[in-house]
């Protein structure tokens, strides 16, 4: 990950608006906006002010991802690596996505999906509603394999859930994570950015009503072993 999507990612963590960092570091919102779109760079002085906002090091702000993701591949047979992410994004679709296969939750308050094909099982538990936390995790033979965190929020109305629904069901095997890159249906756009490979990786997803955005997403995961 580079230094523009790095400072997008993290400011939207915050809750932040451009406009509300530009602020706080006495720039202008166009300088930020150049900054997350890398058409521009901060000084010395601006990196050490990011870095004790965010309680980030400047070495992990001006580093690209590379140094970071490669010590913790995990060595797995590709073709083992595609029958994984196939099944998952099968799962994706015959669960929350798909309004089907919910089952008794383990946990009080929880909603929980499970999808079973040969030997995967897929189960996928949150809590929450409107500001929601969950993971769900890929199984082979009842052993863990992949697992993925998450939570979001909306934010305005009007949020459509069935507009996610249909977000998440269009995923492909490019971006298997949660959504694809970029969805649109009338006045909805689901758009979704990922860091890493499927052995280690990061992302957020937001959904727009015109300009407005109206729902967000944090996730994080990757092959367990």
């Amino acid at each position: 990950m580079i230094f523009p999507e790095k400072l997008q990612l993290i400011r939207k963590n915050k809750g932040m608006t451009q406009e509300e960092l530009a602020e706080a570091l006495k720039v202008s919102r166009q300088a930020v906006a150049k900054w997350e779109s890398g058409q521009g760079y901060p000084d010395i002085a601006n990196l050490i002010s990011l870095s004790s906002m965010f309680n980030v090091t400047v070495d992990y702000l001006v580093k690209d991802g590379e140094c970071q993701t490669a010590p913790v591949a995990v060595s797995v047979e590709p073709s083992r690596i595609d029958a994984i992410m196939d099944f998952r994004l099968e799962a994706n679709r015959n669960t929350y996505a798909e309004f089907s296969n919910e089952v008794e939750a383990a946990r009080p308050s929880a909603h929980d999906y499970k999808y079973e094909k040969g030997n995967f099982t897929y189960i996928d538990t949150y809590v929450g509603g409107e500001i929601f936390a969950g993971e769900e995790a890929v199984f082979e033979s009842g052993v863990a394999v992949y697992a993925m965190n998450y939570c979001g929020r909306v934010l305005d109305a009007p949020f459509s859930g069935d507009f996610l629904k249909e977000a998440l069901r269009a995923a492909t095997r490019e971006l298997p994570y949660r959504g694809p890159e970029h969805y649109s249906d009338g006045e909805y756009t689901y758009t979704a950015k990922v860091s890493g490979d499927v052995s280690w990786f990061q992302g957020y997803e937001e959904i727009c009503y015109h300009d407005k955005k109206v729902y967000e997403c944090f996730f994080h995961g990757g092959l367990v072993k």
